[in-house]
């Protein structure tokens, strides 16, 4: 199986790279600055790296990109400082994943394509009616007022839900969304649930960045996985947050 990420060389991105290769996957990435990947990705053969922003790239060099691939993944993000709140791109995660779902369709694949987008749980899943108190709602709105990223991870997961939808031949998708993330050294249990069970803003859980590389290289790996959440967005939690007995998947 070949996968494309973009995002790499970020936090999370590099994680889920680093899943995929010790699964032996082969794995494409697009990063602009490959000295800040990893050492260990500098020899491993099953790893391509084209150095460009995804965005500066062509349509045409983009479907080139993704010719032949099983899957792409997105974990990029806007860097928290003035510069990456409030200036451009404005739409860096919602353009990537319109140009990439384009160029999916350009390639013509002989089978459907997964596309994974690591979101938030700040966001929601309007398929499904999940309840949000007046007080998420005001804050909610606020960050999409002052915080153009927060709008951005969500158009971004509507594009998928609404433009892709769940009936497409090129494309299957789903959006992962991990509560307050954090850096642990390990993968550790997680549970995962088709919608919040705690409120992001005011009881939030936590969520390993290892933890979210691990589930997104599970959906991309295990056909079971996959089929369980396609067409979704769910929502991970670290076992340790506090969450309760009740499961609806977890890792080790």
């Amino acid at each position: 199986m070949t996968i494309l990420v973009v995002g790499a060389s970020g936090a999370t991105g590099r994680l889920l790279v680093e899943q995929l290769l010790k699964r032996g996957q082969k794995v494409r990435i697009i990063v602009r600055s490959p000295d800040q990947l990893p050492a260990a990705f500098q020899n491993n053969d099953n790893l391509s790296v084209i150095r460009a922003s995804v965005l500066d790239l062509s349509d045409v060099e983009i479907t080139h990109h993704v010719k032949g691939c099983h899957a792409v993944a997105s974990c990029l993000g806007h860097t928290l400082n003035i510069k990456g709140i409030y200036g451009k791109p404005r739409r860096l995660v919602t353009d990537a994943v319109r140009r990439l779902c384009h160029a999916i369709k350009e390639s013509k694949p002989d089978e459907p394509v997964k596309f994974v987008l690591m979101n938030t749980t700040g966001n929601s899943n309007r398929d499904l009616s999940e309840p949000i108190s007046f007080g998420q709602k005001c804050v909610l709105w606020l960050i999409r007022l002052l915080l153009p990223p927060h709008v951005d991870n969500e158009k971004a997961a509507e594009y998928l839900r609404t433009q892709i939808g769940q009936n497409d031949g090129m494309i299957t998708w789903a959006a992962v969304r991990p509560d307050t993330l954090i850096d642990e050294r390990e993968v550790t249990e997680y549970e995962a649930y088709p919608s919040p069970i705690r409120s992001a803003i005011f009881d939030a859980g936590k969520t390993s960045r290892i933890n979210v590389g691990h589930f997104m290289a599970e959906l991309i790996t295990d056909h079971d996985t996959w089929n369980k959440w396609k067409g979704q967005m769910p929502v991970i939690y670290n076992v340790d947050a506090g969450i309760g007995e009740a499961r609806s998947d977890s890792r080790e």
